[in-house]
């Protein structure tokens, strides 16, 4: 089924069942199907948005920004969410690198963009509440197109066409576009939909931003092509999330584990699972399995998905089944997807042996918007996609995530891969968070150094971290030196930003490697 045709089929079997919750209000599926046709019509014929346009969006989760995504599908349009944390020159750098024709901004984010709207090229303003800067409204928009006939599907679309344009969070350099298909949404949510045994009895708690792909597309659209009902929060608070699994009954829900730490740390998180809750999904990061076995002990199985803005995301998850007896492991390939480890060389590697992991599916983007070179170079001559990540299948064919390839430090001729370090530390008393980087060094090339988040009363020093990891793993992948932080640098998804990382410990002196260290404006 086409995704511009999602919505108004179960709109056509169950008009009245609720599609979104939002701030105490219902839209049912008939609801929403109307509300798509009418942005349909003011993007065709009240904007002229044409087939292969962008449009973008600016503005916090709302049920605005998922009529507009299936609006864009009807009118043959790219959707293009915009990371609303990003500063001003940001922004004006991703709006004149994606060209849209078109803006719409909600009331929180007006004055923010009054700042560069002139400075990104033509670009018509739409108000999703009160016009301002001589802007156009949404409403008015609305009404002056009321008349016009439904917006028709252009003739020649097909699941090859772009119609989601997300900028990657990635932890280093400037971000690139992926070009996401219409199929690869559809593949993508039948691999969520596998995934999670989701159906239209579900109720899935949106509680991530939807300008990423994971908050968007991991359970939101899905759960929509299942016919289910989404509650969707415009941010994440810990409050507004417990009163929202209690009183929706909600069934399913995706976290990054900064947002399941907060949870966990709350009076709530002891009074037990809520009644309806059945699974939650995690991804974003490398998860420790620390972090899985607490979750599933508390009566809910955390269900790692891995994948990236490249592959829609969901490339692998782990089966509910097997959270519990796995919980350091993201699972097996999505139904509609396929993994391979390779070596330098690209052979495929035997369980057990780290390479890097490649992808490929349905799912997997187009390409990189404007960028043919960097297309080229992340795909190979058989159309797979090389993720940049380095992992491992285990003999039951199971994959692990060892490390970003990037991230990978030699030290000594020897490769000492950080996630492999941080899941062990994860699991040493006192350590709340960690991150494991090199240093560059004289002997070495590099030295392992561990910086650490400390549970408080709690001191964890050099000589600790080394006895704890001694025969645990290798002692060229034991740190040689510990820095203590009150928090480590994330992004805007949870992921902690290991260039950041890499500069704390950098700028600091070096010190004998039995000390602890506090970085400069601790």
């Amino acid at each position: 089924m086409d995704l511009s045709n999602w919505i108004r089929h179960h709109a056509n079997l169950t008009p009245g069942k609720p599609a979104i919750l939002f701030e105490g209000v219902e839209l049912t599926y008939a609801a929403l199907a109307d509300k798509i046709d009418s942005y349909a019509r003011v993007l065709a014929e009240g904007l002229g948005v044409e087939p292969g346009d962008r449009v973008a969006y600016l503005g916090y989760n709302s049920p605005e920004l998922v009529a507009l995504l299936f609006a864009c599908a009807r009118a043959g349009a790219i959707f293009l969410p915009l990371n609303w944390r990003l500063a001003a020159p940001e922004h004006l750098q991703l709006l004149q690198h994606a060209g849209p024709g078109a803006v719409f901004v909600s009331d929180e984010f007006t004055a923010h963009l009054e700042t560069i709207a002139g400075r990104a090229g033509p670009l018509e303003v739409v108000c999703l509440g009160d016009p301002a800067c001589g802007w156009s409204s949404l409403r008015e928009l609305e009404r002056e197109c009321s008349s016009r006939p439904a917006a028709l599907l252009p003739a020649g679309l097909g699941e090859d066409d772009g119609v989601l344009l997300c900028y990657t969070s990635g932890t280093t350099g400037v971000p690139k576009g992926a070009l996401l298909s219409r199929g690869a949404l559809y593949w993508n949510a039948l691999n969520s939909i596998d995934m999670h045994g989701m159906d239209a009895t579900d109720t899935v708690l949106t509680l991530l931003p939807m300008f990423h792909v994971g908050g968007l597309n991991i359970q939101t659209l899905p759960a929509l092509h299942a016919g289910a009902t989404v509650v969707i929060l415009r941010q994440f608070d810990v409050d507004a999330c417990y009163r929202a699994l209690a009183a929706f009954e909600v069934s399913l829900t995706l976290v990054v584990p900064t947002v399941m730490l907060a949870l966990m740390a709350d009076e709530r998180w002891s009074g037990g699972k809520p009644r309806r809750l059945r699974m939650i999904a995690i991804g974003s990061t490398i998860v420790p399995g620390s972090l899985v076995a607490r979750v599933c002990e508390w009566g809910v199985p955390l269900v790692q998905v891995y994948g990236s803005t490249e592959t829609c995301p969901i490339a692998a998850y782990t089966p509910p089944a097997e959270a519990a007896r796995k919980p350091a492991s993201t699972g097996i390939a999505a139904k509609h997807c396929e993994i391979r480890i390779v070596g330098a060389d690209g052979a495929g590697l035997a369980p057990g042996k780290s390479g890097e992991i490649l992808v490929r599916g349905p799912n997997v983007m187009l390409g990189y918007w404007r960028d043919d070179q960097a297309t080229r170079e992340v795909f190979g001559p058989e159309g797979w996609f090389h993720t940049g990540d380095i992992g491992h299948f285990d003999t039951e064919g199971f994959l692990y995530v060892d490390e970003r390839l990037k991230d990978m430090i030699i030290s000594g001729g020897e490769n000492v891969y950080p996630a492999q370090v941080e899941n062990l530390l994860t699991t040493m008393e006192g350590v709340r968070e960690v991150a494991v980087v090199g240093r560059a060094d004289d002997y070495w090339g590099e030295v392992v150094v561990a910086v650490v988040v400390e549970e408080p009363g709690y001191t964890v020093d050099a000589g600790a971290v080394r006895t704890f990891c001694d025969g645990r793993i290798a002692r060229f992948s034991c740190p040689r030196e510990v820095l203590t932080v009150e928090r480590l640098p994330r992004n805007v998804m949870g992921k902690v930003v290991k260039d950041k990382v890499r500069r704390l410990v950098a700028e600091r002196p070096v010190l004998p490697e039995d000390q602890t260290s506090q970085p400069r404006g601790s």
